[in-house]
């Protein structure tokens, strides 16, 4: 056989064997996608279900189903401004470890041992080993939170690339969180004291649904009805005629040409917005409240009047505000006029949490170890009723158990993904929704955790860092295609 004629052959046959095995790897790729995907979905709807996942088995759950889901999950459609977030995210990593390494060894590379444990053993009058943390081996069996979110932000990340993925999210999570909104308010009428099968020895009157805590539920549904009302305004522009809109004539368009999905949207909105106002949570409720206005605000910004037009808008906006508050806010304006907006017991543990910082600027007292340090630095300004054991501000706990240098750094990692988030705002209502609700989102989930711990509630915080990542996503595949465009 002539030299050209086995060449060629020889080239064939590569040919086939590499499509074959390309095909192969796609169709791997599909499988473990769709395999990921479910895991992504599974994150979104389940983790409020055990009692908020609060518990270590649980956590250590979430932390082994989201680490398969990201093995599982093909990075292959990302683009370069999603590698320079993961190069971010591993950054913020690092450091995050660096600093557990030195709270744990026994031998740490540049801090200083805590002086609790020299106290401690001459109290004792024996040698004991010291280290950074205050509580030995506590960073160790506290990382399951912090990880199951990471692992929540770098699927949602990685899979949100997929608009058609990004929306079913939003979907999932918004029926997940109308089917934990009817549960709220049926077990709150004829099961108060049962929370799923446990007895509920906590918040009585209030809604929590599956949630121990009744400002962690407020969040949530709050966080939900922020996906319902985007999807609901999607559906309302769809059924609203081209050009400009002229808002006085938009309720009876809406009810000459309604459709069965825009009706099923605004009862779940107003299903999930029932729930939030019956948890009585005086900030869950208001932030919330203030995001749903903010994202009606930017999702019609192009549209909304100006001029008289506005003065009628507003006030109706404001009307209806109102009136929830009056029919299903009761337990919420009832506690704001007898107790206030703040809390001072809360304030004076904000304070005793300022001086521990003070005194661990650094290095902090150990991740998960505020309920131990809290003790030694509580004010005569807080009530001696009760342990605390949670600073009831995210920011300020973790600069108190983590250090202030690492807290700045999450803290500008946070900001840096809202910018991206704003970013994603412009272009076409349908590219930009997934980012609105997703800073949406994030934005009360901060807000609250500035005075309270919802973001420390793996139920809460995961489906959070997942939508977070999902969004992000979504905003830079926005980015690279308007830069195609252009």
């Amino acid at each position: 056989m002539p030299f050209s004629v086995r060449a060629g052959l020889r080239h064939e046959m590569d040919y086939v064997r590499s499509a074959s095995s390309r095909i192969t790897r796609e169709s791997s790729g599909v499988w473990s996608d769709r395999a990921a995907a479910a895991i992504l979905y599974v994150s979104l709807a389940a983790p409020p279900f055990l009692f908020g996942s609060r518990e270590p088995t649980t956590v250590a759950f979430w932390c082994v189903l989201l680490s398969c889901g990201g093995i599982l999950a093909s990075p292959r459609h990302l683009r370069r401004p999603h590698l320079g977030v993961l190069i971010g995210i591993c950054f913020v990593c690092v450091c995050f470890l660096f600093v557990l390494h030195e709270q744990l060894a026994e031998r740490p590379w540049i801090a200083s041992y805590h002086p609790i444990w020299a106290k401690a053993s001459q109290a004792l009058g024996r040698p004991i080993k010291p280290f950074v943390s205050i509580v030995r081996e506590e960073p160790y069996f506290s990382l399951g939170v912090p990880f199951a979110n990471i692992a929540a932000l770098l699927l949602g990340l990685v899979l949100g690339v997929d608009l058609r993925r990004s929306r079913a999210g939003l979907r999932v999570m918004a029926w997940a969180g109308a089917a934990y909104a009817a549960y709220g308010i049926f077990a709150l009428v004829f099961e108060p004291t049962v929370v799923l099968w446990r007895e509920k020895t906590a918040y009585v009157g209030s809604l929590t649904s599956t949630f121990i805590n009744r400002n962690t539920a407020a969040t949530y549904f709050g966080s939900c009805s922020v996906v319902w009302l985007g999807l609901l305004l999607e559906s309302v522009r769809r059924h609203l005629p081209r050009g400009e809109i002229r808002w006085l004539q938009v309720p009876s368009q809406l009810l000459s040409n309604s459709s069965k999905i825009l009706l099923i949207r605004l009862a779940m909105l107003s299903l999930c917005i029932t729930a939030m106002f019956m948890t009585g949570s005086r900030g869950g409720v208001l932030i919330s409240m203030s995001l749903l206005l903010v994202t009606f605000t930017i999702y019609f910004r192009g549209d909304l009047p100006r001029g008289k037009s506005l003065v009628v808008v507003a006030p109706i906006i404001g009307l209806i505000v109102l009136a929830l508050l009056a029919i299903v806010g009761g337990s919420v304006t009832s506690r704001i006029e007898l107790y206030g907006l703040w809390d001072t017991a809360r304030i004076a543990a904000w304070r005793s949490t300022l001086e521990i910082i003070t005194d661990n600027i650094w290095f902090g007292t150990g991740l998960g170890t505020f309920e131990w340090a809290f003790p030694a630095y509580r004010s005569s300004d807080v009530s001696m009723w009760g342990v605390w054991d949670a600073a009831h501000s995210t920011p300020l706990e973790m600069a108190a158990e983590l250090g202030l240098p690492l807290t700045m750094v999450i803290s500008l990692a946070w900001i840096g993904g809202l910018v991206i988030l704003v970013r994603g705002l412009w272009g076409s209502r349908r590219r930009s929704l997934v980012p609105l609700i997703s800073l949406s989102v994030s934005l009360i989930a901060l807000l609250h955790s500035m005075f309270d711990f919802s973001l420390q509630v793996a139920g809460f915080s995961i489906v959070v860092f997942a939508l977070l990542g999902i969004g992000i996503s979504q905003a830079l595949q926005r980015d690279e295609l308007s830069k195609g465009v252009k």
